[in-house]
């Protein structure tokens, strides 16, 4: 499925003139993505914060991205693809815990894609590119897997 998805992409971005063969970033993050979380509101004094779980995450993405490619800060048109694995939860039957690791069942729950993508693009700022303004096209899968994480890729168009 992500195959044709990227097809996809290819075949729109040859469309309109623009190259896939642009060397590709490859950013592996371990563990369990979670989306971005909205912005919340203090009682005390009115002013408004971000969740310290989307904080520490967003920095996680951020050192994982700094260790797998540096700095580049990419400038021009991006595209960009994300692929999350969701774990598997142990208390399914067996049968089930099969289908979703051979990826005959796919996860339709948390975490939404859209709140990933938010976390993964404004984490990625001013690292990988100057502004998540640059993403003109993506592609965005969840699986289940044995060992959850994400992989994120990222090249010039």
């Amino acid at each position: 499925m992500l195959v044709d998805q990227t097809q996809t992409v290819t075949a729109e971005l040859s469309m309109i003139g623009a190259s896939m063969a642009a060397e590709e970033l490859v950013i592996p993050v371990p563990g369990i993505m979670r989306g971005k979380q909205r912005p919340r509101f203090s009682r005390k004094n009115g002013r408004t914060y971000t969740p310290d779980q989307t904080v520490n995450l967003e920095a996680h993405v951020k050192q994982c991205a700094i260790q797998a490619v540096g700095q580049p800060c990419l400038s021009g048109p991006l595209y960009m693809s994300i692929d999350v694995g969701v774990s598997i939860p142990k208390t399914w039957p067996k049968r089930k815990q099969t289908e979703a690791a051979n990826g005959t069942l796919r996860p339709t729950g948390k975490p939404d894609l859209d709140n990933i993508i938010k976390l993964v693009a404004d984490a990625l700022n001013g690292i990988v590119w100057g502004d998540d303004a640059q993403i003109v096209a993506q592609v965005a899968t969840k699986h289940y897997a044995v060992f959850p994480g994400t992989v994120i890729r990222v090249r010039a168009i």
